[in-house]
């Protein structure tokens, strides 16, 4: 083997300098690649970090608006409740008060008989006590027993009066009982 002549070394010195210099160009470039690299997993941990934090902060308020909404619900569905009993408690009231109104309604229709009845009772107290048979009396209106309350005479008395609900009472009472008069 020959040795190289000075020119060949010269160019070979000159080549391994340039590929010196191109291996710390590229292991620079390498260096800032990794550099890049690293920053940019860096960055992306701390993103998906806040990412995850973020959700957990959505998950938590996710979580407590469910809570709320469900007692709010709970507490909704106790009112509805209530609200249901007070109207069944309501609708027996008035079922009882329109009873009593139907009642009044009828007292208030008996009301002129009533009235008749009293104004007879009266009457007969202020005749006093009874006197016998064959003992003179002051009023002697009422003769051999009869009285003003006696059916036929109740029916027959010229005095006696009905209201028009008594006589409209009265005509449905022969229809209901399939008398006419």
């Amino acid at each position: 083997m020959s040795s190289p002549s000075p020119v060949q070394i010269r160019e070979a010195n000159a080549h391994l300098a340039a590929v010196h210099r191109r291996v710390a160009e590229l292991e620079q470039r390498l260096e800032a690649a990794e550099n890049t690299v690293r920053e940019q997993a860096e960055s992306l941990i701390r993103k998906d970090e806040q990412l995850s934090a973020a959700t957990q902060e959505i998950t938590e308020a996710k979580d407590k608006e469910m809570y709320y909404l469900h007692e709010k619900l709970c507490k909704s569905e106790e009112t509805i409740q209530r609200f249901h009993n007070m109207v069944k408690e309501k609708d027996g009231t008035i079922g009882q008060l329109q009873h009593r109104c139907q009642l009044l309604d009828n007292i208030c229709k008996c009301r002129p008989l009533l009235d008749s009845m009293l104004s007879h009772i009266a009457e007969a107290e202020r005749l006093g006590p009874m006197v016998r048979i064959g003992e003179p009396t002051a009023n002697t209106s009422l003769t051999d027993g009869e009285s003003n309350c006696s059916p036929n005479r109740v029916s027959n008395h010229k005095d006696f009066s009905l209201s028009e609900d008594d006589m409209d009472d009265q005509e449905l009472d022969e229809i209901r009982f399939g008398t006419t008069v």
